[in-house]
């Protein structure tokens, strides 16, 4: 009786707005239902579908380009371009971390010698001021701990076969269908065209912003430490600079994962001078080059948070393994941007309804 008559008293445009947002409601249920079904029996292959994005907002705007000197000639560009970032970017980083994984890794992780002059320089310390800094056990697992999260960095994304193989595949479509899949994404977008526009910018110059900063402060952060490495003696710089350009992506400690073993290895062979110089180097000119390039260019291009960067880096590598470096920022981002739409889209207009 009671809901009959509830009922009853509803005038028939409310029924109708009622009946609509139902069915509107039900068909987005039933499609996010759906949408989680496929999202977790297609997750594996979350890697190779951020990179193939990646490298499609990299090399988008010289598809339209090459497509128009071969005039419309889509599929021969999208392969030309496809072998470009292969050879450029994809080979160079293969090699790259098999040298690390096969060099860098089990030197740190399996020398004896730099453990225990770690353990000694750090017990004289402790004797010497009377304080207690590490347990030899807590000094092991703070490098295993580094190891790790260098091994997080270089993942398995592009060393796997089956990924890379995914991820060229999704970019050939996306580079052959270019403007066709950007104008049904577009449709799709639940936002005034304003909103919508403002969401494709910011999201491109994010992923410019990641893809290009992060490895590039990397570079420029390794390129100086080179040269602390060669001022003070160490053995094959030259490796021990690309064991730093991984390691200066990772957040908090960065490149000190890599020079201050060396540093610590050099005092243990005797060369107290070098390992002193080393590690002030490291700790004073490294770590500033990490301060002030990183947080300078990541709001240059892309007006990221320090914060941001940091934190994203983090849950980036352990959603998405190394390309996580890139989209870890980006999701943070995305959801600050998305606040931001949702109050100039729903916000503000329920505000001035509520002022009138």
């Amino acid at each position: 009786m009671i809901f009959s008559f509830i009922f009853e008293t509803m005038n028939e445009n409310e029924s109708k707005i009622t009946d609509f947002s139902l069915r509107q409601w039900a068909f987005i249920l039933m499609i996010a239902l759906l949408g989680s079904l496929i999202f977790w029996q297609l997750k594996n292959f979350i890697p190779a579908f951020l990179g193939a994005y990646t490298l499609y907002i990299l090399i988008r705007k010289w598809m339209f380009i090459l497509t128009k000197k071969l005039k419309g000639r889509a599929a021969l560009s999208a392969s030309l371009l496809m072998i470009a970032t292969f050879i450029i970017i994809l080979l160079p980083i293969n090699g790259f971390l098999r040298i690390l994984t096969s060099r860098i890794f089990p030197a740190i992780k399996h020398s004896d010698e730099l453990w225990a002059s770690a353990e000694s320089l750090i017990h004289n310390i402790e004797e010497r001021y009377g304080i207690i800094i590490l347990s030899e056990q807590n000094l092991r697992n703070l490098g295993d701990w580094g190891i790790t999260e260098m091994q997080k960095v270089v993942g398995a994304t592009f060393n796997g076969v089956i990924t890379v193989i995914v991820m060229y595949f999704i970019l050939y479509f996306m580079l052959v269908e270019a403007k066709t899949l950007e104008k049904q994404l577009y449709s799709w977008l639940p936002l005034k065209e304003q909103s919508a526009v403002h969401l494709k910018k910011q999201l491109n110059n994010l992923v410019v912003s990641n893809a290009i900063g992060i490895p590039l402060v990397a570079f420029l952060q390794s390129l100086v430490a080179l040269i602390g490495y060669w001022i003070a003696g160490v053995d094959e710089p030259l490796i021990w600079f690309m064991a730093t350009c991984i390691s200066a992506m990772i957040p908090i400690l960065g490149a000190a994962l890599i020079y201050v073993p060396l540093g610590i290895m050099l005092l243990a062979q005797g060369m107290t001078t070098q390992g002193i110089f080393l590690l002030l180097f490291g700790f004073i000119v490294v770590g500033s080059v990490d301060n002030i390039f990183r947080f300078w260019l990541q709001e240059k291009i892309g007006n990221i948070h320090p914060l941001i960067t940091i934190f994203g880096v983090i849950i980036g590598l352990n959603l998405f393994g190394f390309i996580g470096l890139i989209f870890g920022p980006i999701l943070i981002s995305l959801f600050l941007l998305l606040l931001e739409i949702y109050r100039k889209e729903f916000n503000e207009k329920r505000v001035k309804d509520l002022e009138t």
